[in-house]
């Protein structure tokens, strides 16, 4: 049962947003203006999971998100896709030539750099989340400055919004994992979808190896990414996302790469939110 979610950000952040639509039932949210913190709490037992973004289909993956989600003691039990619309908020009674700086996050800042190109007198700043700006623009009643937020930040923070869907691509989701200290078992019938991490020596065709006994056992690779190991200069673990029909393929593949591998590690088995 979970009663409580850590998020990263304030109510009407994206991680928000996702906590209302992933669960079936509403649930208390603790607002984390960090990844670190968001995690910590779940940790120290403040919190029954965290949400937190991992990928977005324009800037790509979170890479700290990856190294957060290593932790021995966190598990992935689901995901969830949103799509992410970006919006210019601000007090109302004013207009898009009244706007000297836009404050959000990093993240926010590069799906919308083109919109911006066509207002060049606007500054554009970096932040810790996007509706945390938009709650100081409605609490210290900041005119002058704009934020890029959701549409469920503007009517949270009752601002206007100036200009809606401003992210270049506007076929714009992001990823979001689901985590909590134990692993939540789900019926194999109901799994589909596996994270995995392992590492490799310097042998040539190690990696291609390892792809091969996917690919034998009718494994699906949907996303990989590469991390440096911090303790040890140049080399590199693999996390990788793997989708599958049948649990069994999936089970072989494990104790087949389990074996080939190094520092092999199941970070979450769940189903695929994404058919």
């Amino acid at each position: 049962m979970i009663n409580k979610v850590a998020i990263q950000g304030v109510k009407g952040s994206f991680h928000h947003i996702v906590s209302q639509n992933y669960f079936d039932t509403d649930v208390d949210v603790l607002e984390c203006l960090s990844f670190d913190t968001t995690v910590s709490n779940l940790l120290n037992c403040k919190t029954d999971a965290a949400i937190m973004a991992i990928e977005n289909s324009i800037a790509g993956s979170i890479i700290p998100n990856y190294a957060l989600i290593d932790n021995p003691q966190l598990h992935i039990i689901g995901e969830y896709y949103l799509d992410v619309q970006h919006h210019l908020l601000a007090l109302s009674g004013q207009k898009l030539e009244d706007i000297e700086a836009v404050y959000s996050h990093p993240m926010a800042l590069l799906q919308c750099k083109s919109f911006f190109k066509q207002w060049p007198h606007i500054k554009l700043v970096e932040d810790k989340d996007t509706a945390e700006v938009a709650q100081r623009i409605k609490n210290q009643n900041l005119f002058g400055v704009a934020a890029i937020a959701s549409d469920l930040a503007a009517k949270i923070y009752d601002l206007a919004i100036l200009a809606s869907r401003i992210q270049t691509i506007k076929a714009n989701e992001t990823r979001f994992v689901i985590v909590k200290r134990k692993n939540y078992e789900l019926p194999q019938r109901g799994v589909n979808k596996a994270s995995l991490k392992f590492e490799l020596g310097h042998e040539r065709g190690s990696l291609a190896a390892i792809l091969n006994v996917m690919s034998d056992c009718k494994l699906n690779l949907t996303k990989i990414q590469s991390l440096p190991k911090i303790t040890t200069p140049w080399k590199y673990a693999f996390f990788v996302d793997v989708t599958f029909k049948n649990y069994e393929d999936y089970n072989k593949a494990k104790a087949v790469i389990a074996i080939m591998a190094e520092e092999f590690k199941v970070l979450g088995e769940y189903k695929n939110a994404k058919l």
